[in-house]
């Protein structure tokens, strides 16, 4: 085993609390090259695809790596802005508002950054850029409001994975789920009545999530659950009875069923029900993305117009408004409990007196 040492540590540095953000990742460019290469890691991930290995190794490098990459590319370029893809630059000014927060409440000596799952900036490239400012104790912070092993559980197998090449780890702490957290609640409501506020309230209020297969809830992944009790505490904060809202899951993947009911298939089916206006938002993603910019927000709208839907509105994700890093903000405080680093101004001196020349 070769571990990596820490080429910019000297006893002179103080040492630093930090806290990672991560999200899912997206490619560098839309292009099929770089559709390509993010398409690989991310679904060649066993959290992601639970698959034997050698037939999905077959499946995605005979067949899905040849066709995708290019349709998603095509799907990305709509999305794309001078600024990169929106969940790189949301994340990142996220990243910012977060740092400046904690500072303003007293905690200077925290340093914040982010990194994606997938692609770039990369875990291990950002981890190392937090180590060399002297983090000796690290909070983890995946914004996956709901817990699921194939987005929360898969960051600590890349975090897991970094450490096994490091001679000096960090304190670890990990937020793997805050579903139900009152202020998360609380944000969440409160965008979905400013928009209330502006254009008025629809037929039907639906929440959509990410899918994953079914038989991912029947092996144990409580991810089904958290997203109905997240649901149920935004629409029980709006005062929403049952008949004025769903829960739905959309970005199927492949031909085995999926977490129910679908999306795409409940916006078809609602004219019929005389549904003819509806609002959506989507509480598991905490920056807009391709699947909420393009699928929600263009293509499912498609659908339900197609089907004789009058009136159809995305709700944008709460990305970096004050009140969701407010919210993120107490969550990090709330896990920080009992940590702290004071200065040790002797360390040096102490250091080189026993013979080190760093």
């Amino acid at each position: 085993m070769k571990y990596n040492g820490s080429p910019t540590f000297t006893h002179q540095q103080e040492d630093r609390i930090g806290v990672l953000i991560t999200n899912l990742g997206t490619p560098d460019a839309p292009t099929p090259k770089a559709l390509h290469r993010y398409l690989k890691e991310f679904l060649w991930d066993p959290r992601v695809v639970e698959v034997p290995r050698l037939i999905w190794w077959l499946a995605l490098n005979g067949v899905i790596l040849r066709i995708r990459p290019r349709r998603s590319a095509k799907a990305y370029a709509t999305v794309f802005t001078d600024e990169g893809s929106p969940l790189l630059f949301h994340t990142r000014n996220q990243s910012k508002a977060l740092q400046a927060l904690l500072a303003e409440q007293g905690q200077g000596n925290v340093v914040v950054d982010f990194a994606m799952r997938y692609g770039n900036p990369s875990i291990p490239s950002v981890l190392e850029s937090m180590f060399n400012k002297g983090v000796r104790k690290l909070l983890v912070l995946p914004l996956y409001p709901q817990y699921s092993g194939s987005t929360a559980a898969s960051t600590f197998d890349a975090i897991a994975k970094d450490f096994t090449t490091r001679r000096w780890i960090p304190d670890l702490r990990f937020v793997s789920h805050y579903h139900d957290y009152a202020p998360f609640i609380d944000v969440a409501a409160k965008r979905i009545e400013e928009h209330w506020q502006t254009h008025g309230r629809a037929d039907k209020l639906m929440f959509s999530f990410h899918g994953v297969p079914m038989r991912y809830l029947h092996n144990g992944d409580p991810y089904h659950c958290e997203c109905h009790k997240t649901a149920r505490l935004i629409a029980e904060k709006l005062g929403l009875g049952k008949d004025k809202y769903v829960t739905t899951f959309q970005s199927r993947f492949g031909r085995e069923e999926w977490l129910k009911p679908y999306t795409d298939a409940t916006l078809k089916g609602f004219p019929a029900q005389g549904v003819k206006s509806v609002q959506v938002f989507c509480p598991g993603f905490s920056a807009d993305c391709l699947e909420t910019i393009e699928e929600i927000g263009e293509e499912n709208k498609h659908y339900f117009e197609e089907a004789g839907g009058e009136r159809y509105e995305y709700i944008t994700a709460l990305n970096d408004r004050p009140g969701h890093i407010a919210a993120l903000a107490q969550l990090v405080n709330d896990n920080l409990q009992g940590w702290s680093v004071a200065p040790d101004t002797g360390r040096d001196e102490r250091a080189k007196a026993l013979g080190s020349s760093r």
